[in-house]
């Protein structure tokens, strides 16, 4: 029971390695892991996306006999589609006896998340046909991101709007952010507004985020100031909606708004968090930041990353932009 609590506390509070190392520690006292320890353990994989450590804990799965139970299938559905191997978290769906709203609609979000969102919706539109399954709020979230993904705005206005007239769904605030989003990211921004003020719901982080990164996509000054002027109230002290704004004035060669906004920085004191990024290599991690030079091979993987980008300039003539140093 302490183990599967502390595996359980470490996972939710996204200390991920942790959870695994202390599931390695619990194995190895031939403790027994708990259905829902194995949904956690699994959903540490996921973040982590550590495809190794999943297949050794599905073989666990399969010795306990919980693939059975359709939490643990979906999450290792899930945890081999957030991997990369969509078609490994196809094959545990179809080895799934008894399959349920759970399993289809992971099965749909991984199509989603792995760039097929055709695939995505042929799998929903079959299963509508076959009735198999019966459409809830998860479901529809699935399929819109999967719209989302692969830029389908008329498809997934078309299930947005089946939600109420088929189904009798009213939609939540998450599909409004999917369809929202998908209003944005195809340039259409004024829409994409109307539908923030018309929805019944007070826009939240997520979908002004979401709306200002659309914003500086397409250099959009007006709205990118109001989305950041919101998200600023949100959390004042968090950058990225700051720098975003500057880069949609730099883009549009308002240089003493991105002073304006420097200065603002600076006055509150505002500092951008590292990015964090890792890879495992042999078993182990190797966890990299922004500029990072403490790595004991960083000499060799910054001539590697000089020779690839030597490499993309040679054969394509890509050409970086002018980033905008605002700390």
């Amino acid at each position: 029971v302490v183990y599967n609590s502390m595996i359980s506390g470490y996972s939710q509070n996204l200390y991920s390695e942790d959870a695994l190392k202390l599931f390695v520690e619990m194995r190895g006292k031939k403790l027994s892991p708990t259905d829902h320890t194995l949904c956690t353990i699994l959903n540490a994989c996921s973040s982590l996306a550590v495809l190794l450590q999943g297949r050794q804990v599905q073989s666990v799965v399969i010795k306990m006999g919980s693939e059975r139970n359709v939490f643990v299938a979906s999450a290792l559905i899930d945890m081999y589609s957030k991997g990369g191997d969509i078609d490994e978290a196809q094959c545990v769906l179809d080895q799934t006896s008894k399959k349920n709203n759970v399993l289809w609609t992971s099965m749909i979000m991984g199509y989603a998340h792995c760039g097929r969102g055709s695939e995505a919706l042929e799998l929903f539109d079959c299963l509508l046909t076959k009735q198999e399954v019966i459409p809830d709020h998860i479901c529809f979230t699935a399929v819109l991101t999967a719209c989302n993904h692969a830029g389908f705005l008329d498809k997934g206005v078309e299930y947005f709007n089946k939600m109420t007239t088929y189904y009798g769904l009213s939609p939540d605030i998450d599909q409004y952010a999917c369809l929202i989003d998908l209003y944005a990211r195809n340039g259409n921004l004024s829409k994409a507004r109307n539908l923030m003020e018309e929805m019944p719901y007070v826009p939240n982080y997520v979908i002004w985020s979401s709306f200002l990164s659309s914003c500086k996509i397409y250099g959009d000054v007006k709205l990118g100031r109001e989305a950041a002027d919101q998200l600023i109230k949100m959390e004042p002290c968090n950058a990225a909606p700051y720098l975003t704004l500057a880069h949609i004035y730099a883009k549009d060669g308002l240089w003493n708004e991105v002073a304006e906004v420097r200065r603002l920085i600076q006055r509150k004191r505002i500092r951008k968090p590292a990015g964090w990024s890792w890879v495992e290599v042999d078993k182990k991690f190797h966890i990299f930041a922004v500029d990072d030079v403490t790595h004991q091979r960083s000499n060799e993987i910054y001539a590697g990353l000089e020779k690839i980008y030597s490499g993309i300039i040679e054969a394509s003539s890509y050409v970086v932009e002018d980033s905008i140093i605002l700390a």
